[in-house]
Order: C-alpha cells, then sequence, then structure tokens
C-alpha cells in the first residue's frame, strides 16, 4: 500500500472552510430569492387569470343586456306600429317600454364603465349596425298564411295573445 505524502493531502484551512460556508450561505440566500420571486410572479399570474376571467363574464353580460335591449326596442316599435294602424292609444304601455329600455341602456353603461376603456372598442362594435357591402343583410318579412298557433303565449291578466318574446301586454299593459 502506498502512502500518500503529506504535503499531497490538503487540510482546509479556517479562511478556506470561511469561504465555503459563505458560498453555501449564498446559494441558499439565492434559493430563497428564486422562491420568493417565484411565488410573487404566480400571485401575479393568478391574479391576472382572475382579472381576465371577471372581465369575460363582464363581457358576457353585456351581450346578454345588448340582446335584451334589442329585444325590448324591438317590442316597443312593434306596439307603436300596432297601436297606429289600429288607431289606439296606450301611452302608459308604451311608457313602461321606454323606462324599461332606459334601465338596461344604464346597466350596459355601468357594465361598460367596469371594464375601462377598453371596453369601448370591444362593445362599440356590437352596437353598430352591419356595414354596406360587408355581406351581412338584414331581412324583413311578412307571412301572410301564416297557420294559427296553438301553443301561443297569452297574457295571464287579461288572456290576450301575445308573441313569444314580449315583456308587456299588448292590450292591458301588464307585465309577463
Amino acid at each position: 500500500m502506498q502512502s500518500v505524502p503529506e504535503c499531497a493531502i490538503m487540510i482546509p484551512s479556517s479562511d478556506s472552510t470561511h469561504r465555503a460556508n459563505t458560498r453555501k450561505r449564498g446559494v441558499i440566500m439565492d434559493f430563497n430569492k428564486i422562491k420568493e420571486m417565484g411565488l410573487e410572479y404566480a400571485e401575479k399570474g393568478r391574479n391576472a387569470a382572475m382579472d381576465l376571467a371577471e372581465r369575460g363574464r363582464t363581457q358576457a353580460k353585456i351581450v346578454s343586456e345588448q340582446t335584451k335591449l334589442a329585444r325590448a326596442q324591438r317590442q316597443l316599435g312593434a306596439l307603436v306600429y300596432s297601436l297606429a294602424k289600429g288607431n289606439e292609444e296606450n301611452q302608459p304601455l308604451v311608457d313602461k317600454y321606454i323606462e324599461m329600455i332606459g334601465s338596461i341602456e344604464a346597466n350596459l353603461n355601468a357594465l361598460r364603465e367596469s371594464l375601462g376603456p377598453a371596453a369601448e372598442v370591444i362593445t362599440h362594435d356590437l352596437d353598430e349596425e352591419p356595414a354596406e357591402g360587408s355581406g351581412i343583410t338584414i331581412e324583413l318579412t311578412v307571412e301572410k298564411d301564416k297557420k294559427p298557433d296553438t301553443d301561443k303565449k297569452t297574457c295571464p291578466q287579461c288572456g290576450a295573445p301575445v308573441s313569444e318574446d314580449a315583456l308587456f301586454c299588448n292590450k292591458c299593459g301588464a307585465q309577463l
């Protein structure tokens, strides 16, 4: 067996031990710093995902309110037309529709404001009519020989027939 000369064996001096310990502490401190930064970025990512999800829900509510608004405006127009055609007047019912439309518009504005300035760009296009030449057309059709519908919705108060998406009865003004 061969013996190793004493000069070949390195006995760590107190100075080299101190440097090694300092390096270990530096590695541990660096690891803790990296861990802390990772947790911070994970929290920021989670918050961003939650914000995006909330914005998506708000945008879905905006689309729903826009649909309600379009339906209420269409029904108001049909009501005014039918009243004018029959030479009748029902101002309280017209006022109910106008009040309801105002309420829907207020809800829409509040939802848009909650999204901030970016909401104007997102929801503005949904309010506009299709541009001419866009390939989108709106056709109005009148069905003359429409068969009577036996499952037609009726007003619970007066029994008058009402359209499926009506919000108020055209005859008595009751809310459906």
